[in-house]
Parts: C-alpha cells; structure tokens; sequence
C-alpha cells in the first residue's frame, strides 16, 4: 500500500463531480463537521458507555467518548503525519498533512452503529435470530444474510449507517471521504469470516462500497477469488484503534473512582504504573498544591494518555513498513514498550474484574438485553405480517426513512435493526413500557 493512494480526498455518492470539487475548507475538516452536526451524533449523548447513564454523578456517555476518543486520535495523527513528512519527505505534495484531520473524524463516527444499552444491545440483536425467536426465520435468508444477523456488528452497522442511502436521503449517505471511511472499519472482512469473535466490517449490503473504496484506495486485498471478501487494514484504522484502547481504558478509571467502585488510592496505583519513580516524585509535588482528589485524578489520568500517545506513535513508525504490506498483526497498544504494556494489562485486569462485572453494569445490561429483544421481536412479526391490525401501528410508528415494507425480507429485516440500532437508551425504554402499557400518554 502507498501513502499517496491511501489519503484520498474523493467523496463516496459524489465520485462523478471530484475533479470539479473547490471548497477553502479541508474536505477532511468537511467530514468531522458533518459528524458532529448530524444527529446519530448527537444521539450518542443518550446511549450507554459502561456505565448506566448519568444520575447525580456525571459519567461517560457515547457522545462524550467519542469526542474524547476524536481528540487522542487528532493528537495521534498529527504527530504520525509530522514523523512521516520527516521521513518521506516525497510526501509533501500529498495529503498526508491532513492524517490528524481524517484520524479525528474517524474517531467520532466509530461508535455511530452501537445500539442502545451497549455491548448488550449488540448481543440481543444476534442472540434474537441465533437462539431466539428468530430463529424461525432461517429459512428465508442465504447463508450471507443469516450470518448478517447472527453477528449484528456495531463496527458493521456504523459503515452502514454512513454510507447507506435511506429513503428519502442523498446517494452515498453522510457522503464522507473515501480515507475517512476506510479509516473507521476496523475488521475489513465479511461476516462469513466473524467466527465466534462476532467481530466483522460490512453487512452484505456494504460489501461492494466497502470493496470500492478499498481498490480506490489500493488497500491490499487478503482474500482470493471465490473466497469471502477480506481486505488489511488502511493504516489509518490503527490510530483509530488506539486512540479508543486508550480513552475508554483510562476514562473507566476515573469513572469507577467517581462512583466509589474504586478508591482514591486504587486508581492513583493503576495510573501510577505508567509512570517512572523520577515523574511520580514531581506528581507528588504537583499534587501538594493541587489538593483536590478530583483534581488529582484527572491529572494522573492526563498524563497516563500523554504517555499511551507517544508509545503508540512509536509503534507506528516502528512498524509502519509491515502495516503498509498489511503484514502487521497486532495491535498499537500490544506493541508498546514493557513498561507502558504492563501498566495498560493491569488496569485492563482490574476494570474486568471490578468494573465490567460491577452490579450497576451488569443491571444495565440486563435490562438492555429484555428491552431491546421484545422490541425486535414485535417489529419483525410487524413487517412480516403488516396485515395484522396491531402490526400497522407499529409500523406507522417508524420513520419513512427505514425500509421496512420492501418486498426482500432481507430489507425489511434491515431496516428494523436500522430503526432499533438508531435508538437512544431512554427513547427504546420509554417505546418498550408503553407497548406493555406500564406508561400511558396522557389523555
């Protein structure tokens, strides 16, 4: 893979005028205002991170990790962009200046497919049709479809989401640039690959857009004729990756302190493994003037980042010839130093162990899981019987947007996951006690 092909400014839906194209505006700059001011975006501020949402104490949400994660992966492209002019200094013609632009974008749309309720949402979606009611249905799709649906993927669903044409919506969905789109599918294979890691990078629907902007981008292609599509990754996605490894990990931390699941002392040990017994003197220092525990915490966790970032931009370069052969198998994160991998496994340890499996977590999860299986299971029977009376008012309840009447099941059953995926965590609460009638509008 060549730098040069890998950052392309071309538009998907708007191929045909890129030539044509002028705007003072980066187009890389175009595609994170169009995120920020779209509203999946801005339902992310109502959709679980771990923890459930935000009561007297405030908590990350997946709008606030998204723009937390979208300032890492800024930082971490910028200085991968300024390492690699130094290096290739050919590449100053190219848009390789713009890598913390496309990086950042990246980093806001990665988490646009998650369905309410988190990780439990994902799981009720694939769980319906592969052990559940769903299962009925087996039948009326190819193998390609089932596994679609047996492995519902929010990495899968937010490519979907971006790129898909809605009814009554523009050819090539958000219209976002070829790199930007690349850089947020993290699993480049079909869902016939996903296995029991329920990890893949595009529904069937998405295949041949995905593949597109992988030959356009002279993404090198894995898998060989007549076997299921698998591409490496575009370099980018490995900053998009580490800068959400990084976040989520250390804003957990702080969150399980604010919430008493972790003391004081807890968190300031973890954090304090990143750092060498020369800079946890000078913390000490700084922590006798700033007294405040909240304070401290957050400084700790700042630093521990800032380390993260410089690690992970190291490993990059290090290992920038094997990520463009796409030959490099392993992570940014995996490939830190001793020490910063060490502290990094630790805190991971810890947060699985109390965090994850906390009692607040794992309430959250339940009950995403019953609300989000009843709702898919009255919106399936719905569009698979719209003759029924009951069926119609659930169907007139969705948004024109969502194809839920096409004659393809396939479709139809798409366009339900896009409506329930679409969902904050409240807006499918409040749908899922008014069908059990447990809340009645007012008359």
């Amino acid at each position: 893979m060549e730098w040069e092909k890998l950052i392309s400014n071309k538009r998907l839906g708007l191929e045909e005028i890129h030539d044509l194209r002028k705007d003072d505006r980066s187009e890389f700059q175009r595609d994170y205002d169009r995120l920020i001011f779209s509203a999946p975006f801005r339902r992310l501020q109502n959709k679980t991170q771990v923890f459930p949402l935000p009561g007297s104490i405030f908590v990350h949400n997946r709008l606030t990790h998204s723009l937390e994660v979208s300032c890492v992966g800024r930082s971490l492209g910028n200085i991968i962009s300024t390492k690699l002019l130094q290096k290739h200094p050919s590449l100053s013609e190219t848009h390789i200046s713009e890598i913390g632009s496309i990086v950042s974008a990246a980093c806001l749309a990665h988490d646009l497919g998650n369905p309410p309720f988190g990780h439990s949402g994902e799981k009720a979606i694939a769980t319906f049709f592969s052990e559940g009611k769903g299962v009925e249905l087996r039948s009326k799709f190819t193998d390609s479809q089932w596994n679609d649906l047996t492995h519902f993927e929010g990495n899968a669903n937010a490519l979907r989401l971006l790129t898909h044409q809605f009814q009554g919506r523009r050819k090539g969905g958000f219209v976002l640039t070829y790199s930007t789109l690349a850089s947020v599918v993290k699993y480049p294979f079909s869902s016939q690959l996903a296995g029991n890691k329920q990890k893949f990078g595009f529904f069937i629907s998405e295949e041949q857009d995905y593949k597109k902007i992988a030959l356009e981008l002279g993404i090198r292609q894995l898998s060989k004729e007549n076997e299921p599509l698998r591409f490496a990754r575009h370099p980018l996605v490995y900053l998009v990756e580490a800068a959400d490894d990084i976040c989520y990990q250390m804003m957990d931390i702080e969150d399980a302190y604010k919430l008493k699941i972790l003391t004081f002392q807890e968190s300031v040990d973890l954090y304090s493994t990143f750092f060498t017994d020369k800079k946890i003197e000078s913390i000490k220092n700084i922590c006798k003037i700033v007294t405040d525990k909240n304070e401290q915490i957050a400084y700790l966790r700042s630093l521990a980042i800032s380390i993260m970032i410089n690690e992970c931009t190291e490993a990059f370069m290090k290992n920038e010839e094997k990520i463009l052969d796409g030959d490099f198998n392993s992570t940014l994160i995996k490939s830190m130093s001793e020490k910063a991998r060490t502290a990094y496994n630790r805190c991971s340890e810890v947060a699985i162990q109390k965090i994850y499996h906390s009692r607040d977590v794992v309430d959250i999860e339940l009950a995403g899981f019953k609300i989000i299986n009843t709702l898919i299971g009255l919106m399936v029977d719905a569009v698979n019987s719209p003759e029924k009376a009951y069926s119609r008012l659930l169907i007139n309840r969705v948004s024109n947007q969502y194809n839920i009447c096409d004659e393809d099941i396939y479709t139809r059953i798409q366009g339900v996951l896009d409506y329930i995926s679409g969902m904050t965590d409240i807006y499918a609460l409040d749908l899922y006690r008014k069908i059990n009638g447990d809340s009645i509008p007012a008359v």
